[in-house]
């Protein structure tokens, strides 16, 4: 008579298995993996990243008073974690040539991030240009920015930015209104 593979697999753990119980060995579980806890840090100390991200929208008062957007980004902590670098572009538009400005800004929340609001100031610097800033000798320009700014919770991943920029001596203030991720709370 002939048998199957699987038969003699079968008549083979029957086996083993009543081997070990006759000497009085558990049978084998599958073994369970526990991962050590991971804590958080404390907190404090530099830790650099995308830890979020913005948009907002609003005005140039400048002369030629220009929408302006741009984006922003978390990009992390420096010593506290209530000081962070954010960088940031912006274009605006309507009412004379379309500007363009890059920065990079630290800011300081003088609240933590549980609050309904964050209150903030800042200070920073940004590369400007215009859409003619090839014929412009003083094109791009580098200014010296202040930042003054609140956060109101709006969602548990979503602040509501309300922001004021004054920009290259003051001679740019833009004052803004957007919206933020938060950071994990």
């Amino acid at each position: 008579m002939r048998h199957s593979v699987g038969m003699r697999s079968a008549r083979v753990v029957v086996v083993v298995a009543g081997a070990a119980a006759a000497a009085g060995v558990a049978p084998l579980g599958a073994q369970e993996f526990h991962p050590p806890p991971v804590s958080r840090g404390s907190g404090s100390g530099t830790r650099l990243g995308l830890f979020g991200f913005g948009v907002r929208g609003g005005i140039d008062l400048a002369g030629n008073t220009q929408m302006v957007f741009g984006v922003t980004l978390d990009a992390g902590n420096v010593v506290s974690p209530r000081f962070r670098i954010r960088p940031s572009g912006e274009i605006g538009v309507f009412n004379g040539e379309n500007s363009y400005v890059g920065s990079v800004e630290a800011l300081y929340r003088l609240t933590g991030d549980a609050e309904a609001a964050t209150p903030y100031v800042g200070g920073g610097f940004s590369l400007a240009g215009h859409d003619s800033c090839g014929r412009d000798a003083d094109c791009p320009d580098l200014w010296a920015n202040i930042v003054v700014g609140v956060e109101l919770r709006y969602r548990s991943t979503f602040n509501w930015l309300l922001e004021y920029h004054g920009m290259g001596g003051f001679s740019h203030n833009r004052l803004y209104v957007g919206l933020t991720t938060r950071r994990g709370n």
